[in-house]
């Protein structure tokens, strides 16, 4: 099951829509939904002392991603970096189109290298996770690696995010190895990823309605529920003001902590798929039987 975040009881982040579909909810934050997935700005465009993007979305939003950027911030004006939560098709599918565009660094965690060199490959789907038609298909979505390794660095060892001051980044596997979280503590803002998700995934009008509710990672693609858990219940103690997450808007207020509180507090039986093929087998890199590298 999934914990229900109704209307009633949950404060949508206010937005402004800006040219091509730009979502602005902080002068210096917005977002552009790509279908099923999110991609975030960061950056104020009335200084004009750079920005960021996070996160790459589909194979096919390249064109949407810089016409975004060329209206926020300028024509031809290109981020400082990109920093990838994780690799996955639908954060990662631009990609190497975009960095070969711009020609700037892609900052990740070391753990999910092997996904973004070209080296290995995700584990397997697991289209009975529950939930939908998206789970159903989820054995059809790539898993291949991209390739940006001529662009590829790894993030600072303080934490700190590049181009992002009083930004810092949060190991938060489950989802992924290398999977990160990025926080600002003075206004306890999170860009949580695929950690937690504002919206179910496993469902086809879920992920198109955009339903705001509060979830654990994308079930048919997470390899390791008690990293999940363990994650989970690391973002839930920053009690965060706004959740920006990798699916779904974002949300903000008292209403939202409770409910995020309720997910660590009750992980196993809200969020991991009983019986299911990693509920209890967790995928490793390199474990036999479920080896993800070529």
């Amino acid at each position: 099951m999934a914990v229900q975040l109704s209307l009633e009881d949950i404060d949508i982040a206010p937005t402004t829509e800006t040219a091509s579909g730009v979502l602005a909810f902080a002068p210096d934050l917005a977002y552009l939904r790509l279908s099923i997935v999110n991609v975030v700005f960061y950056g104020d465009p009335t200084r004009g002392d750079g920005w960021v993007l996070i996160d790459a979305g589909l194979p096919t939003s390249k064109g949407s991603i810089i016409d975004a950027a060329d209206h926020r911030f300028g024509r031809n004006t290109r981020p400082s970096a990109i920093i990838m939560t994780h690799g996955h098709f639908d954060h990662a599918g631009s990609l190497e189109a975009l960095a070969r565009h711009w020609e700037v660094p892609v900052y990740a965690h070391p753990l999910e290298f092997p996904y973004l060199n070209g080296r290995a490959s995700y584990p397997p789907a697991d289209p009975l996770v529950g939930g939908g038609l998206m789970a159903l298909l989820s054995p059809l979505f790539p898993r291949s690696p991209v390739n940006v390794e001529e662009s590829l660095k790894i993030l600072p060892a303080d934490r700190t995010l590049p181009a992002m001051p009083g930004w810092v980044w949060l190991h938060t596997p489950g989802h992924a190895p290398g999977h990160i979280s990025l926080w600002r503590e003075s206004d306890r803002t999170l860009i949580s990823g695929d950690a937690i998700v504002t919206t179910g995934q496993e469902s086809v009008y879920e992920a198109i309605m955009q339903t705001p509710e509060m979830h654990g990672p994308p079930r048919y693609f997470t390899p390791d529920w008690d990293e999940a858990e363990q994650s989970v219940k690391r973002l839930a103690a920053l009690e965060p003001e706004l959740i920006i997450s990798g699916h779904g808007q974002p949300v903000r207020g008292p209403s939202v902590r409770r409910r995020l509180h309720e997910l660590a507090t009750n992980f196993r039986d809200i969020a991991v798929p009983e019986g299911r093929r990693y509920a209890n087998d967790p995928a490793k890199p390199g474990k036999s039987g479920n080896d993800t590298y070529r």
